[in-house]
C-alpha cells in the first residue's frame, strides 16, 4: 500500500469541527448551544464529500474502520463501565461517605489540592489517565455540592492529576509507545522526564491551594460517613493502585458496590440492575463522541491531513534544539488532530526518531518531548476523552474545565524551558558522540 500523500485542505473538516464546537459557544456564551454530536456530524459529512478519487461506500468503510479502531472501542467500554459504577456507588452511598469523610478531616480549601494529589498517585500506578478520571469525578462531583468550590476547578484537578501519572507511568500506553519508537530505555525516559514536570507538579498543588484557601463547606455541622459505604472506593482505588488493568477494577467495583448496596438494604436486586443500566446511558453520548471522532480521524488521515502536518513541521527543522522543538510540534499537531495521545505517538514517533538520529537527540530526550506534549495536549482539549468524561460526569460543557487543568499547561511551559535550557543535562554516552554536535 502506498504511502498516503500530503493534502492540507484534508483538515477542513477538523477545522469545521472546531468552529461549530467552540467558535459558536464563544459567540453565543453558551457551549450547550451547539451540541457535540451535530457538530461532529457535519464535520464528517464534509470529509466524505471529499476526496473524489474515493467512491463513497470506500469512504464509509475508512468512517467505520476508524470509529472501530481498538483503542476507540476499549475507551467506549471503559466509559460505560465507568457511568455504571458511579452510578450504583452513588445510589448506595459511597460518594457522598467519601466525600464526607474529606470534609471532616480536610478543610475546604485542601479538598482540590488533596484530589490532585490522589489523582496523580492513582494515575501513576494504575497506567491510565481515562481510568484515573473516571474513578474520581464522581467523588469530585459530591466534594463540589458540599463546598463553595466550582464543578469544573474540582474536574480540572482531577484531570490535573490523571495527566502527571499518564505521562510518567511505566505501564502507561504513551509511556511504553514512546520508549518503543525512540529505540530507549524505560527508566532513562522515566528520570528525564520525571526532572522535567516535578516542578510542574508542585507548582500546579501550590496553585489548587492559593485559589482554594478561602473555600469552606457550605454546612456548619458534622459529616456523617460509614466506612463501610467508602469500603467500594477504596477497593476500586487499590486495585487501581496495584496495577490491575482499569476493565477489571471497574467491573470489580461495580459488583462490590451493588454487594455492599443490597447487603446495606439501599437497594433492591432489580433495583440495582436499574442502577446500572443508568449508568451505561448517561455515557452513551460520550460513547458516540467517541466513535464519530474516531471515524472523523481516520477519514482525515485517509486524505492526507495528518501527513500534513507531519511534513509541515518536520521541514522547518534546521538544528539540535529545532530538533526538539519540531518534535513536540509534530506530537502536539497530531495530537489536536486525533484527540488521542497514544495514537498521536504511534503516528509522531518515527519521524520523531528520523530528526533524533540526524541531530544528535538521545532517545531518553525524545521520548520524554513526545511523552510531555502529547499528554499535556490531550489533558487541555475539551474534545478529549479525559475531559469529555468529567464533563459527562459533572453535567458541565468541557469547555468550563479547560482553564482549571492547571498541570497539562504548567507540562506545556515545562517543556519548552527544558528544550531551551537543555534541561536536565545527563552525561552523554559513548555511542551518541557519533552524533551532530549540539549547536
Amino acid at each position: 500500500m502506498g504511502k498516503t500523500s500530503s493534502n492540507a485542505l484534508a483538515l477542513i473538516p477538523f477545522a469545521i469541527f472546531i468552529l461549530l464546537f467552540i467558535g459558536s459557544g464563544i459567540l453565543t456564551g453558551d457551549f450547550y448551544k451547539m451540541p457535540v454530536l451535530v457538530a461532529l456530524f457535519v464535520a464528517i459529512l464534509v470529509a466524505l464529500a471529499m476526496n473524489r478519487k474515493a467512491d463513497f461506500q470506500t469512504k464509509v468503510s475508512q468512517l467505520t474502520e476508524g470509529g472501530g479502531h481498538p483503542n476507540i472501542i476499549l475507551m467506549v467500554v471503559i466509559f460505560l463501565l465507568a457511568g455504571a459504577f458511579a452510578a450504583v456507588a452513588s445510589g448506595m452511598g459511597a460518594v457522598e461517605s467519601t466525600v464526607n469523610l474529606g470534609l471532616t478531616y480536610l478543610p475546604g480549601g485542601w479538598m482540590v489540592v488533596g484530589l490532585f494529589v490522589i489523582g496523580c498517585f492513582i494515575s501513576i500506578s494504575m497506567g491510565t489517565s481515562t481510568g484515573t478520571v473516571v474513578a474520581l469525578a464522581p467523588i469530585g462531583v459530591g466534594v463540589a455540592e458540599q463546598t463553595d468550590l466550582g464543578l469544573a476547578l474540582v474536574m480540572g484537578a482531577i484531570v490535573s492529576g490523571a495527566m502527571f501519572g499518564d505521562n510518567l507511568s511505566v505501564i502507561s500506553d504513551t509511556t511504553i509507545a514512546a520508549v518503543r519508537t525512540q529505540g530507549t530505555e524505560m527508566k532513562e525516559k522515566f528520570k528525564a522526564n520525571f526532572l522535567i514536570v516535578l516542578p510542574a507538579a508542585i507548582i500546579t498543588a501550590v496553585i489548587f491551594a492559593i485559589i482554594t484557601a478561602d473555600a469552606s463547606a457550605t454546612l456548619e455541622e458534622n459529616y456523617t460517613y460509614s466506612f463501610v459505604e467508602i469500603l467500594p472506593y477504596l477497593g476500586v482505588l487499590g486495585f487501581a493502585i496495584a496495577g490491575i488493568n482499569v476493565i477489571y477494577v471497574l467491573i470489580g467495583g461495580i459488583i462490590f458496590a451493588g454487594a455492599v448496596g443490597l447487603a446495606l438494604g439501599k437497594f433492591s436486586g432489580m433495583e440495582f440492575v436499574t442502577l446500572v443500566g443508568d449508568g451505561f446511558a448517561n455515557m452513551q453520548t460520550l460513547a458516540m463522541i467517541a466513535i464519530l471522532l474516531g471515524g472523523l480521524v481516520e477519514l482525515i488521515r485517509k486524505n492526507g491531513g495528518i501527513e500534513f502536518l507531519l511534513q509541515a513541521v518536520s521541514k522547518r527543522v534546521r538544528s539540535n534544539r529545532g530538533g526538539e522543538f519540531g518534535i513536540a510540534g509534530i506530537v502536539a499537531a497530531v495530537n489536536l488532530s486525533t484527540a488521542n495521545n497514544t495514537i498521536s505517538i504511534i503516528t509522531a514517533g518515527p519521524l520523531a526518531k528520523q530528526i533524533s538520529d540526524e541531530y544528535g537527540i538521545e532517545g531518553r530526550r525524545s521520548a520524554s518531548i513526545l511523552d510531555i506534549f502529547s499528554s499535556s495536549i490531550q489533558g487541555l482539549i475539551p474534545y478529549g476523552g479525559q475531559i469529555l468524561a468529567v464533563a459527562g460526569v459533572a453535567s458541565i460543557s468541557p469547555v468550563a474545565i479547560v482553564p482549571f487543568c492547571i498541570y497539562p499547561m504548567l507540562t506545556v511551559l515545562s517543556g519548552l524551558l527544558a528544550i531551551v535550557f537543555r534541561y536536565p543535562k545527563f552525561t552523554v554516552h559513548k555511542k551518541t558522540r557519533k552524533l551532530k554536535k549540539v549547536s
